[in-house]
């Protein structure tokens, strides 16, 4: 190998090296975070539980949580209450968290089955709308759902199963993922709530 060639290669792995640094240190964190600002915004218009309306603005102001499912979901809703009720515990009264659960299906999903479903879970507010802003907000926030027939002419619904952590400014923090550790998760939103 040649003193040329030789030369050659250290400066090519030295570009390399100095391109992965600026990658990782400023372009990959903004690539994150303008995906991370598209997540929640949309022109949806839902109803909540307590009566109020359900946008984009109302994620802003205090950290908050979106959680999307239903009232007859047999496993992942339910585990998932009970999750965010024990995160609420450990937080405590004062620090805990505003979660909204939008339903999945809301040809089923009154507002008053979603007051009585979410209940029991502290800080839980069920939200639910029209079909089409329904569709809306499933859009908005990047959820799967469908739409699921089953043998005996009913159906269930398949759907995303994290919980969607967003900070005082409405953007999305970071998601929970179904049945994540439970410290893990109570440290991501300590880190929302602190920031």
């Amino acid at each position: 190998m040649t003193t040329r060639t030789l030369r050659f290669a250290l400066w090519a792995l030295v570009f390399l090296a100095l391109a992965a640094v600026v990658w990782v240190r400023w372009v990959q964190p903004m690539f994150e975070k303008s995906v991370a600002l598209t997540i929640g915004p949309g022109d949806y218009h839902l109803t909540t539980t307590t009566g109020e309306l359900f946008t984009e603005d109302t994620l802003k102001g205090k950290p908050s949580a979106v959680f999307f499912g239903f009232t007859h979901c047999p496993e992942v809703c339910p585990t998932t209450l009970g999750d965010i009720a024990t995160w609420q515990e450990e937080l405590g009264e004062g620090n805990q968290l505003r979660v909204y659960f939008v339903t999945v299906d809301p040809e089923r999903d009154t507002i008053d089955q979603l007051r009585e479903y979410v209940s029991w879970a502290p800080g839980v507010v069920g939200v639910s709308g029209t079909p089409e802003e329904i569709a809306k907000a499933i859009a908005a926030f990047r959820i799967f759902a469908r739409k699921v027939p089953l043998d005996n002419g009913g159906y269930t619904m398949d759907h995303s199963a994290n919980v969607l952590l967003f900070d005082k400014d409405g953007q999305l923090f970071e998601p929970i993922a179904y049945q994540e550790g439970f410290d893990r998760a109570v440290a991501k939103i300590r880190r929302m709530q602190a920031g």
